[in-house]
Order: C-alpha cells, then structure tokens, then sequence
C-alpha cells in the first residue's frame, strides 16, 4: 500500500494530466499569463456550475473576504459577527481592516454558527454577519437572513469550504454554498475541493452593480485604465491557474462523489466505536466533505492521534485553540470558558485523510488501525 495522504494531488492530477497540460500549454503558447481570456472563461463556467450569480475571480480566499467588506463601505469600529470556531482568515480580514470580530458560538452538531446566538451579539454598529460552511457543508441560512433582514444587515458567506454543497429553505427552493447572501465567497487553495495549483479565489453576488465594484476593487479601483474611482487592491487570479480550475471544475461532482462515497465507508466502519462521533449531516445541507471531522470523546483525541500517526497515517486538528484564546485576538471578556461548546471542539476534532482518490485497501486500514486504538 502506498503511503496514505491526507490530500491526494498527485494522483489526482495524474488521472486528468492530458486535459491539464494541455490547458497549461494553451497559456503558455499565448503568453496571456495575467488576465488572459481563460480567466472569464472559467469565471462564466463557474456562474453556470452555481446557478447564474456573477463570479469575480481573485488571488486567494482571504483576499475575497477583504473585498468583499471594502465594497459594503463598513468604517472603522464597525463589528462584524463571526463564528469562533473557524479558521483565521475569517477574523484577519476583519481586524486588518479596523472593523471589530465579534465572535459567536457555534452548534454541536454542523460545527457552523448557532443561529440562535446571533441575535445577542447584534449592537448599533453591527454591520454584517460572516456565517462560514465549515469542513463542506452550509450553515443554516435561512434564520440567518432572516436576522439579517430584521437588524438591516449584510450577509457575507465565507464557503471556501463548501463549494458545491446545496442549502435547502423550507419552502423547497435549493441555492448553491456561496449564492445565498449579500455577497459570497471562496478559496482554490490546492487542498479544496476545487483547488488550483497554487492560490486562487473568488467572489460571488447577484447585484450586478455590486460585482461591478468588486471588479474595481479587485483591479486597483479602476473600471478604465489608469483612472482610478475607488480605493482598491491588486488581486488577480492568474491565468494559468483559471485554465486549471476550468478543467478541474468538469470534475467537480465526481470529487464530490468520491468524498461522499470515503465519508460513507467512515460512517459504517466507525459506526460502533461509543468514544468517536461520525459527522453530523444537517438535513437542509448537503454536504461535500472538505474535510472528514470526528469527534473523540473521552479525552482519547490526543491519543488516537499519536496512534494513528505511528501507523503511518496523518490526521490533523481543524482547530486547536480557538480564535478567542488566540494571543492575537484575547480581549477582556473572552476567558477561557465564555465558548464552551468551541473550547470542547477544540479538544476533541479530528480530522482524517478524505480525498478523490482513496483507495479500498487504505479506508480498511484506517479504519481498522482507529478500531484496535478503541478495542485492542
């Protein structure tokens, strides 16, 4: 058995090599490195892939997070709510900007932010609300716009975790992660599900007049050249990464179905084990697992992880300290103990190796390296 990975990228570019170097080549024949045509390509093919809202490709993620507040205008001191138990990019951008991160607790269950503590956290100068769809699938977003539209609120989603997954509302209408707020976001860090081969990202929104202004940022805040509107950024996706991610998005529900069919084994195989408990699936969400995230209870995380890396396969924590306790974020009245359910996270996520092309033989052997841990 090869070595196991948590992210398969070269196995899974070997399968496509044909389609990708070819399109690499395209490129560099063209030598439209920055803003070729395959950057709108792949820009129009991913509007298409969900549902129609304009697309405005950036440089990374935690790019598109900035523009997206630098286009809704919010002033220094304005807060901005967030959920605790995410990665840092969500709360950088914020505190880069002069906003405040206003942190809030996150469900049990889907790990995303509990709608039911939004509300408290809301002031007079609450600006937005940043649910993020955390390891693949969507936080529950109807309550969510419903506060928003009650307090006068923007929506931001952070779905670099999540594209592809479809969110539900109660009267039957399906909207795709990243489509469903004021303005959406997402990263093409290699690792994600669309991933390119280096850093990308993107914004999503369905007011036109809105991802004009996303395009100025974006572009030094300039519609013409050299005439410069607004304050902006640089940040573009290159050209040689949109060719990539054109392609790799013709495989984008397979890797999702691949992931499904890996978090499914994991479910049946785990299924009898009392300390571990398999992902959560919210019946309004799909889910596209990003990640594959366990809980151990018992105070047995640690040590299964030490386990499983002695046996040749990695694991990681998706997230070790909060956000709060973090040196850079720590502010009077966030003590260890103001987040219980995302300090007890902390200390019993797990995640594991979950990718497009995991094998038969390498699930049974995690799977049965975690079950000796628990039974001998």
């Amino acid at each position: 058995m090869d070595k196991i990975k948590m992210v398969d990228l070269q196995t899974q570019y070997l399968r496509i090599k044909p389609e990708i170097d070819e399109a690499i080549q395209q490129v560099l024949t063209s030598t439209a490195f920055i803003q070729g045509p395959e950057v709108n390509t792949f820009a129009q093919a991913l509007s298409e892939y969900i549902g129609g809202a304009q697309v405005i490709p950036c440089a990374n993620g935690t790019d598109a997070l900035q523009i997206a507040m630098m286009a809704l205008d919010f002033k220094p001191g304005d807060e901005v709510i967030l959920p605790v138990h995410t990665y840092v990019a969500t709360a950088e951008v914020i505190a880069l900007l002069g906003f405040t991160p206003v942190f809030t607790e996150v469900r049990q269950d889907t790990f995303n932010i509990d709608p039911d503590q939004i509300e408290s956290k809301i002031t007079s100068r609450t600006k937005a609300i940043v649910p993020v769809h955390l390891y693949g699938q969507c936080a529950d977003m109807e309550p969510i716009l419903k506060i928003a539209a009650r307090h006068n609120l923007y929506v931001i989603e952070d779905a670099a975790q999540s594209l592809g997954a479809k969110y539900t509302f109660t009267d039957g209408t399906k909207k795709a992660s990243g489509t469903m707020a004021t303005i959406g976001t997402t990263s093409f860090f290699p690792s994600k599900n669309l991933g390119c081969y280096g850093d990308g990202g993107a914004l999503f929104t369905n007011d036109k007049a809105l991802a004009e202004k996303i395009r100025m940022i974006a572009n030094h805040g300039q519609r013409v050249k050299y005439h410069h509107d607004i304050i902006g950024v640089n940040s573009r996706l290159d050209t040689l990464q949109a060719a990539i991610l054109r392609v790799k998005l013709n495989h984008l529900d397979r890797y999702e179905r691949s992931r499904n069919e890996v978090a499914s084994f994991y479910d049946k195989a785990l299924a009898g084990i009392s300390a571990v408990e398999t992902p959560y699936r919210a019946a309004n969400s799909t889910h596209v697992f990003h990640q594959y995230t366990i809980k151990v209870k018992e105070g047995k995380r640690d040590g299964l992880k030490v386990h499983l890396e002695q046996n040749g396969i990695p694991t990681m924590i998706y997230y070790p300290v909060p956000l709060h306790l973090q040196k850079a974020y720590k502010r009077p009245g966030f003590e260890e103990g103001s987040f219980p359910v995302t300090e007890e996270l902390s200390r019993t996520v797990l995640s594991l190796p979950i990718h497009t092309e995991m094998k038969q033989e390498e699930l049974i052997y995690i799977t049965d390296t975690i079950k000796a841990f628990f039974h001998g």
